[in-house]
């Protein structure tokens, strides 16, 4: 006990101190009480040892300048920088001016405190409690929908909206649009003569028509789309469609029917993107997407030079299943592809039928192998290749995701 109360006329020698501040420098050393009301025992406990008469704080706080006393008002001040939008967790974080985190910091190291709890942690919990009462929101440290930093310096709140994550499976039935947005590669989004003023490469993509509704209907400042992979831009996806997770940026809102979205989204791009929304998602699930190595299955139109009999198109096919194809980085990517050889295997590849005096074939790979140059060879950047095999040119015309697994 005399430890304690000798630790306490130390912290006092400093200047005037807060109860709170009192408290929390010896925050884990007692359970049961606030730190205000530890400070306050603490206070007593040090005058009847030291034989004073007991008086409270009346100058402001050294450390904290009283902050304590402001914690409705930031409660206050929160609810108000939220304003109309719609969550159901949230979480206080708080920006402490250096002086007042020096100051502290030079008690602690000072007397060798064991177990002080710092400011920002006192002010992020007794500024949730009142937001929580003001509310009826709960605080969630893990997953909260929205973050609210108090700026001490600044007397201002910045509110942080986390995203909200859907996914399901989309179709691209028309040809020519990326998967997601592409900056103009002259201007770099700034906006130019060559690409209108649009500051893109390409007018739309999958990304914009599934996000251009999801906006509107989550009054968010964005959409970002994560695939299972991604199709070439001449190519469709087709079939049981592209996994993927939409990541909504900042949203107002983030309770709405998922038929709904579907609906509006099916409406709005009619004719070129559909999608099958799944369920509800998280940050976890962009993780799971990205990292998940599947395979898929194409449906080509192939083009060979010269007259070739079928069986030995079928032949070529035969010595090219079950085989794995070495690809150094295509020439068509190489700009933007770190140049290195890759394996890939082709799992099955079939004929299945003619078009125009050309080859329907399907084709299914591991993730990663590159299709088009499975055909054509790639200058002998790839091998074996359909074009090898057959010794003779061959190239894809057409090609049309059906399956990724």
């Amino acid at each position: 006990m005399t430890d304690l109360l000798d630790t306490v006329e130390a912290i006092l020698s400093y200047g005037p101190i807060c109860d709170h501040c009192l408290g929390r420098f010896f925050g884990k050393r007692s359970f049961g009480l606030s730190n205000d009301e530890r400070g306050h025992s603490l206070r007593i406990a040090h005058c009847i040892g030291m034989n004073r008469p007991y008086s409270r704080e009346t100058e402001p706080c050294w450390i904290c300048q009283d902050l304590f006393s402001s914690v409705d008002e930031w409660a206050e001040k929160v609810v108000e920088a939220i304003g109309d939008r719609e969550y159901s967790t949230f979480l206080i974080g708080t920006r402490v001016p250096p002086l007042m985190a020096e100051c502290e910091e030079m008690v602690w190291s000072d007397l060798s405190l064991l177990g002080p709890e710092p400011l920002k942690s006192e002010m992020n919990r007794e500024v949730g409690k009142a937001v929580s009462s003001l509310t009826g929101r709960d605080a969630d440290l893990a997953r909260p929908d929205i973050v609210a930093i108090l700026d001490i310096s600044g007397g201002t709140v910045e509110i942080q909206v986390n995203p909200v994550f859907f996914h399901g499976r989309y179709k691209k039935l028309e040809r020519g649009i990326p998967q997601t947005h592409w900056d103009c590669r002259i201007c770099r989004g700034k906006g130019c003569e060559r690409c209108n003023f649009t500051g893109k490469q390409y007018s739309d993509s999958v990304e914009e028509l599934i996000g251009r509704p999801v906006m509107t209907m989550f009054e968010s400042l964005g959409a970002v789309l994560h695939g299972a992979g991604r199709e070439d831009i001449d190519a469709r996806m087709l079939g049981t469609g592209r996994p993927f997770v939409m990541e909504v940026v900042s949203p107002r809102k983030r309770t709405l029917g998922l038929p709904d979205l579907e609906a509006s989204i099916n409406q709005s791009a009619a004719g070129r993107v559909s999608v099958n929304l799944e369920g509800w998602s998280g940050r976890d699930g962009v993780e799971t997407i990205k990292s998940n190595k599947g395979y898929k299955k194409y449906r080509i139109l192939v083009e060979v030079d010269g007259p070739l009999p079928l069986y030995e198109l079928k032949s070529g096919l035969q010595a090219l299943k079950g085989v794995t194809i070495y690809q150094r980085t295509p020439q068509r990517v190489a700009h933007r592809r770190a140049d290195k050889v890759r394996e890939r295997r082709v799992l099955d590849i079939e004929f299945a039928g003619e078009e125009d005096d050309r080859f329907v074939i399907e084709v299914t790979g591991e993730a990663g192998l590159y299709i088009k140059e499975l055909v054509s060879g790639d200058d002998g950047r790839t091998r074996p290749s359909l074009a090898e095999v057959l010794g003779r040119p061959a190239r894809v015309v057409t090609l049309d995701v059906v399956q990724v697994e």
